[in-house]
């Protein structure tokens, strides 16, 4: 099956002249720019889990509390929390591959510190957790534009499969990286494994490097706090991405006691070494790559809410009997469904989350995305360290698998939002200001936009307009009201206001998707004749001092 891309698409994407994309789970891996980031990505994956393996398994060897060896997973995540917002904005403005390349050039050079400290033996659990949370932030600061890239370089049509495929990667490495770990820590120490991800790091950095075909997609840059606040702005107004995301944290903090603390649960439970722990990762990561080809069949027959909640239950289930087996045999059995029921969820909502942001603000928003899937894996995995200090790895681990099973079938009772039919594409409003100002003009704005609304319609329209509020926020505007004029009551006047002239133009030229056109175009409906707009623009007001006006300045009359 064949279908036809838009030439926009063939110009990213390098596809040949015919405009012909091809459709199918593996179908992105026909883009040669796709295919060779892919491969770069998925030897950086193994390295990096394998680097968590050996900085893991280097602590539970030296005697470390489970809270101090769960903090390996807070260090790596942790500074999500600080750099995530700044990432979003640097990945949507700048150009992501020489992103990619400063952030690969800084991995490299701390996993080869961290290789030469452990071999000369001076690689301390601070050191180590240190550095650690240096890689963490390299990482923070190329995962938005990384996950961005994607877009750049694949059609349109392939951005569902390709994101499948940048899953199936993670889960790939999630498999293979552990197991070798655990078979290069029991042969040759440590700091091999530290050795193998430096390399890993120095390969994505020469094909980033060798990459020349890359073509920045066009922008629309922003001052970079003005940036961070549409950011922010838009999520807190997108009910959909609100939502989504706070049933992603509710379901990690628990269910990333699984992470933090297998180690600790290989070695005093199970009596494994290091090779006997990267079998268990591995099992964890076959059920990943089998849930990333199987559930995307799944999903499309019975939806996304069942799948999630299911998954949900299926992971809690998992790691609570995990808690209480003794046999290694079972226990591979049980984190081969925990890796299915894992992905199932964290893939499922990463995709929904994906496909819902518009393009004006997706690198933006899915640094919102990141930030609650690593700042929450950090949070979680120290209270779940800490915890099982306290009260021990099994109680820990058995009640946060009943935790998240309860958490998943709460959410058969209250589905995820349904994005169905919601149109994202951008759209350009019809009434795209013709007053003469210049694009960059950084004076405040208030926009009136005035409405001629029956009484028998006021209701409705005020309902619509509940909608249009939401739209205002969501594309820029920092307040927003609405007004009945006093000398005549027919007359609505909506007023919403942005922090300059250039914001305004964004809003109007790119912001809006068809579904906020849509309702635009419903409240506009409702108008006895179409809506009048009328821009102001700030003009500053000289301040009065209270030793008296300087230079040029009135004064108060009314003392």
């Amino acid at each position: 099956m064949m279908t036809t891309a838009p030439p926009s698409a063939d110009i990213r994407s390098g596809v040949g002249g015919g405009g012909v994309v091809r459709s199918g789970a593996f179908a992105p891996l026909t883009v040669g720019a796709f295919r060779m980031l892919w491969l770069a990505g998925l030897a950086s994956n193994v390295g990096s889990w394998m680097q968590s393996v050996g900085a893991q398994w280097s602590l539970v060897e030296g005697g470390s509390s489970p809270a101090v060896v769960a903090l390996v997973q807070s260090a790596a995540a942790a500074p999500v929390l600080l750099l995530a917002i700044p990432a979003g904005v640097i990945g949507e403005f700048l150009d992501r591959r020489r992103i990619l390349i400063a952030a690969q050039a800084v991995q490299f050079a701390v996993a080869a510190a961290l290789t030469v400290l452990a071999a000369t033996g001076q690689l301390g659990a601070v050191s180590l957790i240190a550095l650690t949370f240096a890689l963490g932030a390299a990482s923070a600061v190329q995962l938005p534009a990384y996950q961005a890239l994607t877009a750049d370089v694949v059609p349109a049509p392939m951005l569902g499969d390709a994101a499948s495929l940048v899953s199936i990667s993670v889960n790939i490495a999630r498999a293979v990286g552990p197991a070798a770990a655990g078979l290069v820590v029991a042969q040759l120490g440590v700091p091999a494994v530290f050795a193998v991800n430096a390399l890993s790091f120095a390969l994505f950095l020469v094909v980033l490097v060798c990459w020349r075909g890359y073509r920045r997609p066009a922008s629309h840059p922003e001052p970079f706090l003005d940036a961070s606040r549409a950011g922010l702005r838009y999520v807190r107004h997108a009910g959909v991405v609100r939502t989504i995301c706070l049933r992603l944290a509710i379901f990690l903090l628990p269910a990333v006691a699984l992470w933090a603390l297998l180690p600790v649960l290989a070695q005093q439970s199970l009596g494994l070494g290091a090779a006997g722990y990267g079998l268990l990762l591995a099992a964890l990561g076959a059920g990943s790559i089998a849930g990333a080809l199987v559930l995307p069949v799944v999903r499309a027959k019975i939806g996304v809410n069942i799948v999630v909640s299911s998954c949900a239950v299926l992971f809690g289930a998992a790691i609570a009997a995990l808690a209480v087996t003794p046999s290694l045999w079972i226990a591979l059995a049980l984190l081969v469904a925990a890796g299915f029921g894992w992905i199932g969820v964290i893939a499922t909502i990463g995709g929904v989350i994906q496909a819902f942001l518009p393009a004006w603000v997706r690198t933006r928003g899915l640094s919102i995305y990141q930030l609650v899937l690593l700042g929450g894996t950090a949070i979680g995995s120290a209270v779940d360290g800490a915890l099982a200090s306290m009260f021990g790895v099994t109680e820990v681990l058995l009640a946060a698998g009943l935790i998240v099973s309860l958490v998943g079938l709460a959410q058969f009772a209250r589905p995820l939002p349904r994005t169905e039919g919601m149109g994202r594409r951008s759209v350009p409003l019809e009434d795209a200001s013709p007053v003469a100002v210049a694009d960059d003009d950084e004076r405040r704005v208030l926009v009136l936009v005035r409405y001629q609304v029956e009484a028998s319609h006021r209701e409705e329209f005020r309902r619509a307009m509940a909608a249009v509020a939401q739209t205002r926020y969501r594309t820029g505007a920092r307040d927003w009201h609405l007004y009945e004029a006093a000398e005549d009551p027919v007359t609505i006047i909506e007023a919403y206001e942005l922090g300059s002239w250039r914001e305004h133009v964004a809003q109007v030229r790119i912001r809006h998707t068809e579904w906020d056109a849509a309702n635009l175009a419903r409240a506009k409906g409702l108008s006895i004749r179409p809506p009048t707009v009328e821009h102001c623009l700030g003009l500053p007001v000289p301040r009065l001092h209270p030793g008296g006006p300087r230079r040029g300045e009135e004064h108060d009359p009314t003392g």
